[in-house]
């Protein structure tokens, strides 16, 4: 069963950034796998499972060649899509539909306080993935927080160009129509942060320790609510909460 705090701890401390009074934001931007639900909820490792699978199957490869292909891909591209596309000759429409194929309700379940927590955030909330936007709007269904995202933006919208890309970051900001400056971005792969940061956006590391590019870091997803309500109104500081306390666990 999943553990959710019913309110975040009193005490904060605040080492201070950039007094700059309360921020201005128009748009919240979330990934999707491993931000909205924990690590450990296994839907990731089956499609990792599923996408070496692929790759063993299409280019002729063992198992282990197939995971060290896949290795250097994320390193250098960033997904194993981005090397396919760079170095192979791939079914793109075919690679996604196989490696997306899983029954995500086995692994997702509804999450009414995440629900509950998107619902007190006052800005335009859409979702940022590497992954399809189908899988995307069938994850946020088992969570059942579809209805809270204005935007899905998934592979194909951003021409297949994935993060941490550049342009994918400027192709986001011209389908939300909106400033970087205004965007608070929400992820749990810092390396994934980092091209937002330059771009202005506000970043937030979700389950994670603070590096390059990173503005503040919380333990879960849920703790995203109370960091944008003292951003709102507060202004622009670092903080974390103390570990273990607050947000959301699988198990």
């Amino acid at each position: 069963m999943s553990r959710f705090a019913s309110h975040p701890p009193m005490g904060y401390t605040f080492p201070a950034r950039e007094q700059r009074g309360a921020m201005a934001f128009t748009h919240i931007v979330f990934d999707l796998d491993e931000t909205l639900y924990p690590r450990d909820a296994g839907l990731m490792q089956e499609i990792g499972r599923r996408i070496t699978l692929w790759v063993q199957q299409s280019l002729g490869l063992t198992a282990e060649e197939a995971n060290s292909l896949r290795r250097s891909y994320l390193r250098r591209y960033g997904t194993t899509l981005g090397g396919l596309i760079a170095e192979q000759q791939v079914d793109v429409d075919h690679y996604l539909a196989f490696v997306h194929d899983v029954p995500v309700e086995r692994y997702i379940q509804p999450h009414p306080a995440l629900a509950a927590m998107l619902d007190s955030l006052p800005l335009r909330k859409a979702i940022f993935t590497n992954a399809t936007s189908e899988h995307a709007r069938r994850v946020l269904r088992a969570l059942g927080v579809a209805d809270r995202f204005e935007q899905v933006v998934g592979i194909r919208e951003l021409d297949l160009c994935n993060k941490p890309d550049p342009k994918t970051y400027r192709r986001l900001l011209a389908l939300l129509d909106a400033r970087a400056e205004d965007c608070i971005l929400v992820e749990d792969r810092a390396v994934n942060l980092r091209p937002g940061k330059r771009m202005g956006m506000t970043t937030v590391l979700v389950d994670g320790v603070s590096e390059e590019g990173v503005d503040f870091v919380v333990e879960y997803v849920l703790e995203v609510g109370p960091l944008v309500t003292r951003l709102l109104g507060r202004g622009r500081y670092g903080w974390r909460l103390p570990p273990g306390l607050g947000g959301m666990r699988g198990g």
